[in-house]
């Protein structure tokens, strides 16, 4: 488990880290491993890049996909279920454990983030926020899922939508501050 240092002593404001040397080397090797094996792999090879995911800690499902463009700041804390879909240009920045439910969609270029800082502290703590995304879940284009949101089953934020609340199942989420609009509806 990821530790965030202190930031009484790490001093992240002074430009020092929020991570230990350890974390930060981990990072630097994830991120020439995946502009080497995957970042430029085409559309099909999915299973490739789960391939590469895996071996660096994430837990992914069958049949997941994940496009070569995505951004994914710690592979370690990611869970995608089977046959989700992270779109291209997506950001998960799971310094926190995102965990994203089988057959749920990220859409091109969303953002979900996992973390923040504590902005009463004059050093701004950094605190890892969990996120989970249930199953079924859609989140659209250019939206923004904040630190510890859970997005129950078959919810849905819709495109540039902001969620910084949870989300209940089976409802529609818009807008900035996203609110509910109207249930789902699914059928079959």
């Amino acid at each position: 488990m990821t530790k965030v240092l202190d930031a009484a002593k790490a001093k992240p404001m002074e430009g020092g880290a929020s991570f230990s040397l350890g974390n930060r080397l981990f990072r630097v090797v994830w991120g020439l491993a995946w502009l080497i094996l995957a970042r430029f792999t085409p559309p099909p090879l999915h299973g490739w890049r789960r391939l590469v995911l895996r071996a660096f800690g994430a837990r992914v499902g069958r049949g997941a996909r994940v496009h070569a463009s995505v951004r994914i700041w710690h592979p370690g804390k990611l869970e995608l279920g089977d046959q989700c879909l992270i779109g291209p240009g997506a950001i998960l920045y799971n310094q926190g454990r995102i965990a994203i439910g089988p057959r749920a969609i990220v859409s091109q270029r969303a953002h979900i983030c996992a973390s923040t800082h504590d902005v009463r502290d004059s050093n701004f703590q950094l605190i890892l926020r969990p996120v989970r995304i249930g199953a079924g879940c859609w989140i659209a284009a250019e939206a923004f899922v904040g630190p510890g949101v859970s997005m129950e089953d078959g919810s849905v934020l819709a495109a540039r939508g902001a969620l910084f609340g949870n989300a209940e199942a089976d409802t529609i989420y818009r807008g900035n501050p996203a609110s509910k609009v109207r249930s789902r509806g699914l059928r079959g």
